[in-house]
């Protein structure tokens, strides 16, 4: 989750025999991966290096962490703008889900570092949550919701849902071992429904086509609900398979009681990697380091050898947040077929563009709206934040803030070369969209147009056996290496910071 500058190689030339020399030397190095850990090097400072960072502080058997950020900032994607009139503006992700493990997880964090007070939440019963729209044919369409909205047909559908969840339960199990989401709906809950619902919501989650996207990597809870229980209907009734343990702390038995759908925090989401941030300042056993690109890693006999421009770092083991390509760029040329599946994975750049209106001037009150890709490819969806959380409008004053997103995996093909799009092309192409989908005429009275490279990884069909052979080549080398982020387990901030736990873990060999 964390916007990375290019890395580049500084490799020795590579002859016959050094690859074998350099593995040789991986392996004696990572006798120290049975011992406690003396340095950690922490790669990427976004929201998941920070989170493995902060569960790192809290084991007595690290005595140093030493956290490398390559902009001048920590925090990665989430990146929030506060202007001095007191408006809040996202840049990245806004609304963060309670629901599961992983959010529990996050909850506590964000608990245990004092942050509950800032906590602005969103139930189920807001409009927010139960209003979602979807751009079809022209209009906006409210999504069905609740048991009268899957009993009656409502458009753009030309059936009742329900009928489609009926029926889905005799859909015999696939005995594929992956499949795109695009084909795995339609087979178990019809083309339309595919078409125009998963295809919206692949491009609001993932801005990727459903079409290539892996639904057992995106979205494993509906894989297993086939595999295990023979149907999604059952498989969310009864269950579908095992899940981590993290007991609710205080804030997180407040979500389950008060019925949150989502959160964010008073000062936006970017709060939370200050919050880390400044935990780890106050902790002797960090270094944290800015404008500090990881040019090439190296095996030594304490471990890893990481190259900057400006100097040498040497460390027991690298827990890595940095995107994939940015780590494959930097490891040695023993570890070639590790580099090689760390290139295939494929990323997507979005266009976010704030917008501010003077007054209230949305049509209808809801989160938001999606566009599938048979309207717009380039237009991806509007997020109506006054509406979630009306609290980061400018106190005096009535406005209207929205977000537009655009581009994702259809950006080179709408925009061309994000490197030559201008911003008042994307901020015309935006203000348009919002007066031809909301009927708004006026102009924004303030805008910030942010262009997000390749933010997002895309797991395509066959994504979680390429991340099985990342981690058994690791595993069968004994790397001091651990891979987290959002690159691997998950796009979600509360994926990515579990994921930062979960490497910890099983580095230090002991529960959090």
């Amino acid at each position: 989750m964390m916007l990375q500058e290019g890395v580049s190689t500084s490799l020795h030339p590579v002859t016959a025999l050094l690859p074998l020399i350099n593995l040789c030397s991986l392996l004696d190095a990572c006798s120290l991966c049975s011992q406690p850990m003396r340095t950690v090097a922490v790669l990427g400072g976004g929201i998941g290096g920070l989170a493995a960072s902060y569960y790192l502080c809290r084991s007595p058997q690290v005595t140093k962490v030493i956290v490398l950020e390559s902009s001048s900032r920590f925090g990665g994607w989430l990146w929030s703008t506060r202007r001095p009139d007191g408006a809040v503006f996202e840049h990245g992700p806004r609304g963060i889900r309670p629901a599961g493990a992983v959010g529990r997880n996050t909850l506590n964090m964000v608990d245990d570092l004092g942050l509950a007070g800032e906590i602005l939440p969103v139930t189920y019963s807001h409009v927010a949550s139960k209003n979602r729209y979807l751009y079809v044919d022209g209009q906006l369409h409210r999504m069905p919701s609740g048991l009268s909205g899957l009993l009656r047909t409502a458009p753009p559908f030309s059936r009742p849902l329900l009928f489609s969840v009926a029926m889905e339960i005799l859909v015999k199990k696939s005995k594929k071992e992956d499949e795109s989401i695009h084909s795995f709906v339609s087979r178990r809950l019809g083309k339309e429904l595919a078409d125009i619902a998963v295809d919206s919501l692949c491009r609001g989650v993932f801005a990727g086509d459903c079409r290539k996207l892996s639904v057992r990597s995106c979205f494993p809870v509906l894989y297993n609900a086939e595999q295990r229980r023979g149907s999604l209907t059952l498989g969310m009734l009864l269950g579908s398979g095992p899940t981590p343990v993290v007991p609710p702390g205080p804030l997180a038995q407040r979500s389950i009681k008060e019925s949150w759908a989502q959160w964010s925090l008073s000062r936006g989401v970017e709060s939370l990697p200050e919050s880390i941030t400044d935990y780890l300042q106050q902790s002797r056993r960090v270094q944290l380091h800015r404008d500090a690109a990881v040019k090439h890693i190296s095996p030594s006999s304490s471990g890893w050898t990481i190259r900057l421009e400006d100097g040498v770092i040497s460390a027991d083991h690298i827990i890595s947040a940095l995107p994939a390509k940015a780590l494959s760029s930097a490891l040695p040329p023993a570890c070639q077929s590790l580099i090689q599946e760390l290139q295939d994975i494929s990323t997507v750049t979005v266009a976010v563009v704030n917008l501010e209106y003077d007054g209230s001037i949305l049509p209808v009150t809801g989160f938001g709206h999606l566009v599938p890709s048979s309207e717009d490819q380039g237009l991806l969806g509007v997020v109506y934040d006054s509406v979630p959380f009306p609290q980061h409008n400018r106190p005096n004053g009535q406005t209207t803030r929205l977000t537009v997103m655009m581009g994702g995996a259809w950006f080179q093909e709408e925009f061309g070369a994000p490197e030559a799009i201008t911003e008042e092309r994307l901020l015309a192409r935006a203000t348009e969209a919002v007066q031809r989908h909301l009927g708004v005429t006026a102009a924004p009275s303030w805008n910030r147009v942010a262009l997000q490279r390749d933010c997002i990884p895309q797991y395509y069909q066959g994504h979680f056996r390429r991340v099985e052979s990342m981690r058994s080549f690791i595993k069968e080398n004994n790397l001091p290496l651990s891979l987290i982020g959002s690159s691997y387990d998950g796009v979600s901030v509360n994926d990515v910071i579990f994921s930062g736990r979960t490497a910890v873990e099983e580095l230090l060999g002991t529960g959090l």
